[in-house]
């Protein structure tokens, strides 16, 4: 199965887990007190599972490539930590699919502004007509989906 297929499915069956990491957040931080308590709690646990993957592979982080590294590229986890956060306090009171499509709306427009100015080391792909309408139509989707 070439690359590109697998990337895809990997990021379908991550999108599944996603839709089902709200709720099951949102149960643990009742259980808890808090979505703080909670969105520590499930980062402690992904934490464990990563150790042990990185264990199995035998990976090694390249402290040395870390040197030369911009600062904010530090910031994927904080950038995670408020999601699951957010997460576990919204998926209650708004529902997974408003949360979701949301934030899949925002994420889109996100993406592409960092698309067209090649923001954060990514290649730049100007902004086009077929991806503004694509982003309309997600947030129109995401309108429907928490008015519904």
């Amino acid at each position: 199965m070439p690359q590109a297929q697998i990337a895809i499915l990997l990021v379908l069956v991550s999108g599944v887990l996603l839709s089902i990491q709200a709720p099951l957040n949102a149960t643990l931080s009742r259980a808890v007190g808090s979505p703080v308590n909670g969105a520590l709690i499930a980062f402690i646990i992904g934490t464990l599972a990563l150790s042990v993957l990185a264990f199995v592979l035998r990976t090694e982080p390249d402290m040395a490539a870390t040197r030369g590294m911009p600062w904010w590229g530090w910031c994927g986890g904080l950038c995670g930590a408020v999601f699951v956060t957010v997460a576990a306090f919204a998926a209650p009171r708004i529902g997974v699919a408003a949360l979701l499509t949301l934030g899949v709306a925002s994420q889109l427009a996100m993406a592409v502004i960092i698309d067209h100015f090649g923001m954060l080391g990514v290649a730049r792909q100007a902004i086009s007509s077929g991806r503004v309408l694509g982003i309309a139509l997600v947030v129109a989707g995401a309108i429907l989906v928490r008015r519904s």
